[in-house]
């Protein structure tokens, strides 16, 4: 029933649930403590009110969002209280005493601030607001950009303002119980004074030094910096706020490229939700402002999504366009038609060419470039079962998806029965099980399998902690989780500056440290191992957050279910056995047809009947019939070993660089001779209709 309600609400937990509900109370209670009248009733609830109001908007609620759409927003909300407590002093025969109008007058007065100190607020921020906001660019040596109002001013600043009211409220309060002018006028004292001092701290920041410089000043201070920089490769990218990892996913390739990398952003949230990297990072709102921006040095631009918002870059003609989209699966999104505007197309392996083949979207052959997937250098070859450990599954299946369909997570149909036989399975197994983020978004029976599953899992795992054949290293345990505390000490040490101020801050100042971002890759490595060790190699495990990663998750397992997605052609590249779900009950040879990756999977019903094939093959490798299967499969879908896929990788970036330069020389030498570079140009330059 609280799960219900936690969906039905849009609030992320119980803890929001419980504080939404006391909130939504707190006020027909005020109006009861007020009618009464009863002091000690009206605050404590008053209490209530602040303190769960002040909880949801630090969890940044959903439903709070809600209720500023059907005029229940925070002032109203904060009016509402103290139209209550003046009804409050009415009935208590208070209307003919001073108090009673000093109150008046204070919650008019009061909001009479309102109004200058947001409107100061918002032409600060419109003036801090950068046309171009950066990462790794060292634009603080060229322009000045002060700094932000101080001790938090601006941040939450109409949640600041409104609650310096307590003190008027508070003294009221003590003034009616009491029966004592003097408590209230104090607080209404303190009230209106802070309240006056906020503004006044503020207004400096709207003139003279303190203002940012002009848009066209950031944009030719950003220019500047490309023209000494010289981009050569541009990864460009625009999306929502769900959507970044599909650009951090290859953060790590850009740093390890051998040209000259710039990472490109459409949107502020993007930026906000980047991962770490030391790659220069231009995030470029304003579609007029990329199109006027030099890029004159790049000659190829990476897109890794399908966006309305890549014609802003696609219209440059100085570059080569490549999409390298941000995965590699059987899914429709693999094979889109839109594909065909950029110059290539890069697969990892023989199997994405061959899809866009298949599916005869318009991508020609010759446009299609093999280039492996850098991203799964950290996925480690399989060596078989260790000695000293049981063997681990991994249960990864993916989300329920938008349109509903049955065949899309295998949850839906096959989870608990998968879960339960392998829990069950004999010689035991250990199960981790690691769900898609978005699993429950969208289909409130998926919500429930997940959390069936999870239940599973748990009580599992809390019958076999008292299961005497299964002992963990005490020892090792300790030692580990005193190291996962070190750890994530000195992570929190390293990062607790990161992202702070505001965006004009951040561009000023947000150039890594290049010291730091080393430590932080090597302690989140070790963070990794320190985790894993922290419990018995046999405890089932959920792993429901971000950390550890899936790819970690694949080197601790010997084997994996899953469903159709990227999961499984990632995980392909262990050379471990897998095994795949066909939910939507196509039978094992339409499934296999209509899905390459699946081809040396074993093939799960519904009832998942057939999970002990997949036991067999890590219990028994010598005996496992898709060994071959699957070696073949990682090549034709992932691309050879040998060369490696950033060499791979850097050797297209160089072909397509060579091919851009060569294009734009002909170009200049054409111009120069005044010829047309081609028949097809001089048709178009002819045509009145063109342009």
């Amino acid at each position: 029933m609280i799960s219900t309600a936690i969906r039905v609400a849009r609030v992320g937990s119980a803890a929001e649930l419980a504080a939404a509900v006391l909130m939504i109370l707190g006020y027909p209670a005020l109006m009861l403590a007020a009618l009464v009248p009863s002091v000690p009733a009206f605050a404590a609830a008053a209490v209530v009110t602040y303190v769960a109001d002040h909880y949801l908007h630090r969890q940044s609620s959903y439903l709070i969002n809600r209720l500023s759409k059907v005029r229940a927003g925070l002032s109203i909300r904060f009016l509402i209280r103290q139209l209550l407590l003046i009804l409050l002093l009415a009935r208590m025969d208070l209307s003919d005493n001073l108090i009673f109008y000093g109150a008046i007058a204070c919650f008019i007065a009061f909001y009479g601030l309102q109004a200058p100190h947001g409107a100061v607020v918002t032409l600060i921020r419109n003036r801090r607001r950068m046309p171009v906001a950066t990462r790794n660019v060292d634009l603080g040596a060229r322009i000045r950009i002060p700094d932000a109002p101080r001790f938090g001013l601006l941040e939450r600043s109409a949640e600041k303002m409104l609650h310096l009211d307590l003190f008027a409220v508070v003294g009221l309060l003590i003034s009616a119980q009491l029966d004592s002018a003097v408590a209230g006028f104090i607080g209404i004292g303190i009230t209106l004074v802070l309240g006056s001092l906020y503004v006044l701290a503020l207004l400096p920041y709207i003139r003279g030094t303190k203002i940012p410089p002009t848009a066209q000043v950031i944009l030719a201070a950003v220019d500047d910096w490309l023209r000494e920089y010289k981009p050569q490769t541009v990864l460009y990218f625009s999306g929502s706020k769900d959507s970044a990892y599909q650009v951090n996913m290859w953060l790590e390739t850009m740093e390890e490229l051998d040209t000259r990398p710039l990472v490109l952003l459409r949107e502020r949230v993007i930026l906000q939700n980047l991962a770490p990297t030391k790659a220069p990072v231009v995030c470029v709102p304003g579609g007029v402002h990329l199109m006027n921006m030099d890029l004159s040095t790049v000659r190829v631009a990476l897109y890794a999504a399908n966006v309305g918002k890549n014609i802003h870059l696609l219209r440059v003609p100085t570059m080569k366009h490549v999409f390298i989209g941000h995965g590699d699966s059987d899914k429709l999104a693999s094979v889109n038609p839109f594909s065909k505007v950029y110059d290539e197309v890069w697969t990892a392996g023989r199997a994405g060419r061959d899809r866009y083949a298949i599916a005869d979207v318009g991508v020609r052959d010759d446009d299609i470039v093999e280039v492996g997937r850098p991203q799964l250098a950290p996925i480690q070859t399989w060596r078989g079962v260790p000695d000293d450990r049981i063997p681990t599954v991994l249960y990864a299946p993916t989300w329920e998806g938008w349109d509903n369909d049955p065949g899309n997570t295998s949850l839906l149909l096959a989870g608990e029965n998968i879960v339960k036989k392998l829990l069950k399975a004999d010689p035991p197994v250990r199960v981790l099980y690691k769900p898609h983020p978005f699993t429950g978004t969208v289909s409130s029976a998926a919500g429930s399998a997940h959390r069936k599953v999870i239940a599973l899992v748990e009580k599992a795992a809390a019958q076999r902690a008292t299961d005497p054949r299964f002992q963990a290293d005490a020892a090792v345990q300790t030692k580990a989780k005193a190291d996962l505390a070190r750890i994530e000490a000195r992570i929190a040490e390293l990062t607790g500056g990161v992202d702070k101020g505001d965006e004009a801050e951040m561009t000023r100042d947000g150039v890594v440290d290049l010291a730091k971002y080393e430590e932080l890759a090597r302690l989140r490595a070790e963070w990794n191992t320190a985790y894993w060790n922290s419990f018995g190699t046999f405890e089932h495990r959920v792993i429901a957050g971000p950390e550890p990663r899936l790819y970690d998750c694949f080197n601790v397992s010997d084997a994996m279910v899953s469903d159709i997605s990227s999961v499984v052609s990632d995980f392909i590249a262990s050379g471990k056995p897998y095994a795949v779900t066909d939910s939507a009950q196509l039978g094992v040879e339409e499934f296999k047809r209509q899905n390459t990756a699946v081809r040396a999977a074993v093939i799960l019903s519904n009832k998942a009947t057939e999970l002990g094939e997949l036991l067999a093959a890590f219990r028994t490798p010598e005996a496992d019939p898709l060994a071959e299967d699957r070696k073949e499969l990682k090549e034709y879908l992932l691309g050879p070993d040998e060369p490696t896929s950033i060499e791979q990788f850097n050797a297209a970036v160089r072909d397509l660089a060579v091919t851009s330069e060569t294009r734009n020389i002909g170009q200049e030498r054409a111009a120069a001779s005044g010829e047309p570079t081609s028949p097809t140009e001089a048709q178009l330059s002819a045509d009145p209709t063109v342009g």
